[in-house]
C-alpha cells in the first residue's frame, strides 16, 4: 500500500524553462532525504510560451510531477489558488520558479510545521531597489488591513497546513490576494530566516502594472480604506469650503469693493471637480468588483491537468 502524499510543492510558472529542471532536481533531492511522499505541482500560467511548455512536458514524465495549464495568464495569485485546489498533501509549500527560493531551505520550513503557517523571511532581498521599496510599502498595508502581525515578514515561500488551505478555498473571490486569505484563516504564523538567492535566469515577470494590479486586489477586495479616504477627504473639503465662505462673507462686509476673483474661483471649481471625479472612480472600482463577484467569474480557468 503506497503512502499518502504529505507535502505538495506548488510552483506558479510564467515564461520560465531553464530554472525548472534545477528546481525539480532540488526538490527531489530534499525529499529523498526527508523520506516523505510528495508531489511537485507546476501551474503553467503561460500556455503559449513554447520553451515553458517543452520544459514542463519533459518534467511531466517524472512520477512526482503534475502540470496544470491555465487557459490564459491569470497572474501569480490565481495560479497559487489553483495549486491549492489541486494539492493532495497534508502541507502545501509555495515557492517561485526562478530559484530565488532555494529548495534546500524547505527543511527549515518543515521543522516548524506544527504552526499553521510558516513563512520564509529573507535576511537580504536580491531585488532592485524599487521592488524592495514597493515591498516595504505593501508590508505596511498588509499590517494595517489584513491582520498581518507587525513582526511577521511576508513572502511567497511558505508552508501551509491543509486546514488553512481548505479555509482559504472557501472564500470565493475573483481577485485573490493570497496573504489576506491565509491571515483570514489563521493567526498562528511564524517566520523562518532563509537566504534570498540572486536570479540566475531571465528577468522578473512582474512589471509595474502587474505589481499595481496585485496591490489593487489588496486595496479594493480586502479593505474599505479607499472609501474611507474619500470620506475623510470630503469632510476636509467641506470644512475648508465653510471656512472660506466665512472669510469671503466677512471680507465682503468689511470691504465694499472687492477685486474680481475669476482665477481663484476656477481653481476652486477645478479642485472640487477633480475630487468628485476621483471619488467616483474609487466607487466605480468597488462597484465593478461587486458586479464581478455577483457574476461569479472564477479566478482562473484550467486548460489541462496531468496525473489526475
Amino acid at each position: 500500500m503506497s503512502k499518502s502524499i504529505k507535502y505538495s510543492v506548488v510552483v506558479p510558472v510564467y515564461h520560465s524553462s531553464e530554472s525548472l529542471f534545477e528546481l525539480a532536481n532540488g526538490v527531489e533531492e530534499v525529499f529523498s532525504h526527508i523520506d516523505e511522499e510528495f508531489e511537485l505541482i507546476f501551474i503553467n500560467d503561460s500556455w503559449n510560451n513554447k520553451p515553458t511548455v517543452a520544459a514542463l512536458d519533459q518534467l511531466d514524465s517524472r512520477p512526482y510531477v503534475r502540470v496544470i495549464t491555465l487557459m490564459r495568464n491569470f497572474g501569480q495569485p490565481a495560479a497559487i489558488l489553483c495549486g491549492f485546489k489541486y494539492s493532495k498533501g497534508d502541507y502545501v509549500i509555495t515557492m517561485d520558479d526562478d530559484l530565488q527560493h532555494s529548495p534546500g531551505d524547505i527543511p527549515k520550513l518543515i521543522e516548524m510545521q506544527d504552526h499553521d503557517l510558516v513563512i520564509a523571511a529573507f535576511d537580504q532581498k536580491k531585488h532592485r531597489w524599487n521592488r524592495n521599496l514597493w515591498s516595504r510599502i505593501k508590508s505596511w498595508f498588509d499590517y494595517k488591513f489584513i491582520r498581518k502581525p507587525r513582526h511577521i515578514y511576508n513572502s511567497p515561500f511558505r508552508l501551509i497546513k491543509k486546514e488553512v488551505i481548505d479555509a482559504a478555498l472557501r472564500v470565493r473571490t475573483s481577485h485573490p490576494f493570497i496573504a489576506a486569505l491565509l491571515y483570514y484563516a489563521t493567526d498562528d504564523v511564524v517566520n523562518v530566516e532563509v537566504e534570498h538567492k540572486s536570479r540566475k535566469y531571465g528577468k522578473s515577470g512582474y512589471s509595474f502594472y502587474s505589481l499595481l494590479k496585485h496591490f489593487s486586489n489588496l486595496l479594493f477586495n480586502n479593505t474599505s480604506f479607499a472609501l474611507r479616504l474619500v470620506s475623510y477627504l470630503g469632510v476636509l473639503i467641506v470644512s475648508v469650503s465653510f471656512l472660506s465662505m466665512i472669510y469671503l462673507v466677512t471680507r465682503r462686509i468689511m470691504i465694499e469693493q472687492m477685486p474680481a476673483g475669476w482665477t481663484s474661483i476656477m481653481v476652486v471649481l477645478l479642485f472640487i471637480g477633480g475630487v468628485i471625479m476621483f471619488s467616483l472612480g474609487i466607487i466605480g472600482e468597488y462597484l465593478l468588483r461587486i458586479i464581478t463577484g455577483v457574476e461569479r467569474k472564477p479566478a482562473y480557468l484550467v486548460r489541462s491537468v496531468t496525473k489526475k
